[in-house]
């Protein structure tokens, strides 16, 4: 991966949209949700206050405005801070 967070930032590649529910009612466009839960590619050196705890590879769950949406080589990706990742799974 070429890109490299700085500081307390980490890089996230968001999981897939849902294309039908549970039923098998096919979701329009105008009516996905983006994803809330993704997986962490890359993360920054930390700060001197705060240490990275997140590492690459952990899937994890983010607030819906969270983060900065980015696109690398025709795939879409979000850049935010440590602090607003709510939980790993």
């Amino acid at each position: 991966m070429s890109i490299k967070p700085l500081a307390d930032r980490v890089l996230i590649r968001p999981a897939a949209q849902e294309e039908k529910t549970v039923s098998g009612i096919i979701i329009p466009d105008s009516a996905k949700e983006k994803p809330l839960r993704g997986e962490v590619i890359a993360v920054g050196g930390g700060t001197k206050d705060e240490e990275m705890v997140l590492k690459a590879g952990d899937v994890v769950l983010y607030g819906k405005y969270a983060g900065t949406e980015i696109e690398h080589e025709g795939e879409k990706y979000l850049i935010m801070r440590q602090s607003d990742v709510l939980a790993t799974i």
